[in-house]
C-alpha cells in the first residue's frame, strides 16, 4: 500500500463517516499521510483528526477513534492506532509489503513515472533561458526529467534561486567525475551552499557512493541467487521456521517496514521534487533507501548462509532486494547519475 493509496483509504473513512452522519463536517479534497516523526509509530501517520477536529466541534480524539473504527480491519492495514492530541499511526500488514514488491518489480522503470501513464499536470510554461552556472544548468536539467516523471506538462520555468556553486561544471567534472560533481550539486537545497571536496571518496561515508553501492549489492544479490539455483517470488520476508520448510516464524521486521515505506514513498517524493522544484528532495529520498536497505539486509540476509538451501524466504528477501535497486535505478536515472551494476 502506497501513501496515496493509504490517503484515499482514510478519505473513504471520512467520507463514510459523513454519509452516514458520525461526523457533520465538510469532506476534504485529500488527506496528508506520511511518515511518523519518531520510530515505533507505525509506519505512517495522519494528523486528519485534529483538523476536523474544529469543525466537526467534537474533541480530536473522538474524531479519530470514528475514523479508527471504521478502519480497522482494512485489506494492506494491520493496526490503527491512536497517538496524542488525535494522530492517527497506522501498521501496514505484511501483505502490503508482498503487494507493494510484485509492484514495483511488474512496473520496473515505469514505477515512479507518470510520463506514460496519467494524465499529465499542467506545469508553468516557458521558453528556454540560459542560465550560466554549474549548479543552474545540472539542476535545470534534473527539474526536466522530474518534471516529465511527475508528468507534468511544458517546461520547467528554470531551477529555483541557487547559491552558485564554486567552479564551472567542466572544471568539477574533470576534478570529480561525472557522478560525483552531479551529485554534490543536486543533493543541497537550493539556499544551501555547494560544498566541493578534494577528490571523490569512494567509500560508504560518501552518499553518492553509498546509493550506488546500494543499487549495485542488490544486482549482485540477484546474480549470486542465480549461482545458487533460486530467483525472486515476493512473499513474507521475516525468519524462516526452523523446520527448514521455508515457512515464516515471525512476521517482517521493522527494518523491512522502514524499507517498505520508502519504497513506496518514491512516487510521492518524485511529484514532491517536480513541484517544488527541489531535487534535493530526491536525493535525501535515495540516501535514506540506501541506508534502509543496509540496515534491513544486516537483519534479514537475502541469500542463504553456509550450508543451508535456498527457502521461499530467500526468494522473498531477494524480491524485496530487487525492488530496492529498481528504486534506486530510477531515482538516480532521474538525477542523471549512473546506477552501476558492479562496484
Amino acid at each position: 500500500m502506497t501513501p496515496a493509496e493509504l490517503s484515499r483509504t482514510v478519505l473513504r473513512s471520512v467520507r463514510g463517516a459523513v454519509e452516514e452522519r458520525e461526523l457533520s463536517v465538510p469532506v476534504p479534497a485529500r488527506i496528508v499521510v506520511q511518515p511518523p516523526p519518531r520510530p515505533g509509530c507505525g509506519d505512517y501517520a495522519s494528523n486528519v483528526a485534529l483538523q476536523l477536529a474544529k469543525p466537526a466541534g467534537r474533541p480530536a480524539r473522538e474524531v479519530a477513534e470514528i475514523l479508527r473504527k471504521r478502519l480497522a480491519g482494512t485489506a494492506g492495514i494491520d493496526r490503527v492506532e491512536i497517538a496524542g492530541p488525535g494522530f492517527l499511526n497506522f501498521t501496514l500488514g505484511d501483505g502490503a509489503l508482498v503487494a507493494l514488491v510484485r509492484d514495483v518489480l511488474a512496473q520496473g522503470t515505469a514505477y515512479g513515472d507518470r510520463s506514460a501513464g496519467d494524465e499529465p499536470v499542467a506545469g508553468r510554461a516557458s521558453a528556454a533561458r540560459p542560465r550560466p552556472g554549474a549548479r543552474a544548468a545540472v539542476v535545470g536539467e534534473a527539474l526536466e526529467r522530474i518534471g516529465a516523471a511527475a508528468g507534468r506538462t511544458g517546461r520547467a520555468d528554470g531551477p529555483p534561486a541557487l547559491v552558485p556553486a564554486p567552479d564551472d561544471l567542466a572544471t568539477l567534472t574533470a576534478r570529480l567525475g561525472t557522478d560525483e560533481a552531479r551529485w554534490i550539486l543536486l543533493r543541497p537545497a537550493a539556499h544551501d551552499p555547494v560544498r566541493v571536496p578534494e577528490r571523490p571518496v569512494q567509500r560508504e561515508s560518501n552518499p553518492r557512493f553509498r546509493v550506488q553501492y546500494a543499487h549495485a549489492r542488490t544486482r549482485a544479490l540477484v546474480r549470486n541467487a542465480a549461482d545458487l539455483g533460486f530467483m525472486s517470488e515476493p512473499g513474507g520476508v521475516g525468519a524462516p521456521a526452523a523446520d527448514g520448510s521455508g515457512a515464516e516464524l515471525r512476521p517482517a521486521p521493522a527494518s523491512a517496514h522502514a524499507l517498505h515505506t520508502l519504497l513506496a514513498g518514491h512516487p510521492s517524493v518524485v511529484e514532491a521534487a517536480a513541484r517544488l522544484r527541489a531535487p534535493d528532495r530526491l536525493v535525501r529520498h535515495l540516501e535514506a533507501t540506501a541506508d534502509a536497505f543496509f540496515r534491513w539486509h544486516d537483519d534479514c540476509p537475502p541469500l542463504p548462509v553456509g550450508e543451508q538451501k535456498p527457502l521461499a524466504v530467500h526468494r522473498a528477501r531477494l524480491a524485496l532486494a530487487e525492488a530496492t535497486g529498481t528504486v534506486l535505478a530510477n531515482g538516480l536515472r532521474l538525477l542523471g547519475i549512473s546506477a552501476p551494476e558492479h562496484l
